[in-house]
């Protein structure tokens, strides 16, 4: 006997067909398998089988199994009809069929979802494994990360060619200039192992949020990082997709050049998310710290009223005024796109609360605080907008800051792995 997968049945007869006896019609039923088949008969066709001659007298036969009446699938047979045994059994796909390697992506796009496949480092395991849970199309892989005696990075890449055909993400952190180098080494190795899409995910851009560009010879560090993601190589679906959130200067969208394809996203959707479930969601006003945060998020936070504080130069201080807007009797919200020192964001909590505002609390999607600066920060446990804050949000893009903040009042952290999840739909 001999068997075949044929759908989900088997094989369970000889199949023998001799040309000593006459040959069957050329399209009969078979009831050698318990899923009924069309068989076709060619006796001396030899372009399949080289070894085959032409001569019709052979007792040769090659028989083709063209389709089942479940299954889609074309098996060739060929069996010597003197010595009574199988010779071979060959399948293959359907027509429209392709490796399992490369339909990954269009499996799931038949579907609607795209399969990726994530790739993180040390300091956003815990972000990535917060966006996998976001998703099943989303598929953790690990690098392996080692140095060598010298300092310089030893990098592996498990299972690499398991990869090829996959739409694949990075997830970055440029935390401090001696883990760029690594990563980068990473984010150019990836496109060009056959993949599908490459996708890098920074959720924080770092350059630039203190440069100031006023004299000859001030370098725009922000320009530079720009460049060196610009000429990621493409992969074999084009060029690389960038995801960050709220870069700091809206001038730096502009330093990106035509070989990535950047998209800007916000955390601003996460906070109005959490307004909605304040008790007093309606008495919330929000506060701008200067007019550059006014400008970049006043139209996503249109609906709220709206307070702009600005910093004013009194003799050899600066201070923080109210410019426009009043915050009596609210909940203020201050907002900004990130935090360092946070010397003006405790400048303009002082003011608010003279002015009359009831609770103040801060939002920033970037809490960097450098030299442990969050200590400055208190809660508000006595009802004194002056002295503390009612909550300070941040999101998860800089994961030192949230390691050292968690389970710390006034912080909660709000997460981005939602918003990734989504972006590495697109």
């Amino acid at each position: 006997m001999a068997a075949a997968a044929a759908t989900n049945s088997l094989l369970h007869s000889w199949l023998h067909y001799t040309t000593r006896s006459p040959l069957p019609n050329p399209y009969s039923k078979c009831s050698y398998f318990s899923s009924p088949l069309l068989l076709q008969v060619n006796p001396c066709r030899t372009n399949s089988f080289p070894s085959l001659t032409s001569n019709c007298s052979s007792s040769r036969v090659c028989c083709e199994i063209k389709s089942f009446e479940s299954h889609q699938q074309n098996l060739t047979v060929r069996f010597l009809s003197g010595s009574g045994q199988l010779h071979s059994i060959q399948s293959s796909p359907p027509p429209s069929s392709v490796p399992m390697a490369a339909t990954a992506s269009s499996d799931s796009g038949s579907k609607g979802v795209k399969r990726v496949c994530l790739f993180y480092c040390d300091e956003t395991k815990a972000l990535a494994e917060r966006i996998a849970n976001r998703s099943d199309a989303i598929e953790l892989r690990s690098i392996n990360w080692k140095t060598f005696d010298d300092g310089f990075p030893n990098l592996f890449i498990p299972n690499a060619q398991g990869i090829r055909g996959q739409h694949v993400a990075f997830l970055a952190s440029f935390s401090s200039p001696k883990v760029i180098f690594e990563q980068l080494s990473i984010i150019y190795a990836l496109p060009k192992l056959f993949i599908s899409s490459f996708t890098l995910v920074l959720p924080f851009f770092p350059t630039g949020t203190s440069e100031r560009m006023e004299d000859e010879g001030d370098v725009a560090t922000a320009f530079t990082l720009a460049r060196i993601l610009s000429n990621i190589p493409t992969s074999r679906g084009g060029p690389t997709s960038l995801v960050t959130f709220d870069i700091h200067a809206l001038q730096e969208r502009f330093y990106f050049g035509d070989t990535i394809l950047p998209c800007f996203e916000s955390g601003i959707p996460l906070l109005m998310n959490r307004l909605q479930q304040l008790p007093d969601s309606r008495n919330i006003a929000i506060a701008f710290p200067d007019d550059g945060a006014w400008k970049r998020f006043h139209k996503q936070l249109q609906h709220f009223p709206t307070i702009v504080c600005a910093k004013v130069r009194e003799g050899e201080q600066r201070i923080v005024r109210i410019k426009e807007g009043d915050p009596q009797g609210r909940h203020v919200v201050i907002v900004d796109d990130l935090v360092q020192s946070g010397g003006t964001l405790i400048e303009c909590q002082k003011v608010l609360a003279k002015h009359g505002a009831t609770r103040v609390s801060a939002y920033v999607t970037h809490g960097i605080f450098p030299n442990q600066s969050w200590q400055r920060f208190q809660s508000d446990s006595a009802g004194n907008p002056a002295t503390g804050l009612t909550h300070f949000w941040i999101t998860d893009s800089c994961p030192s800051t949230v390691k050292a903040v968690m389970n710390r009042q006034p912080f909660e952290v709000l997460s981005l792995a939602s918003s990734i999840a989504a972006a590495l739909q697109i």
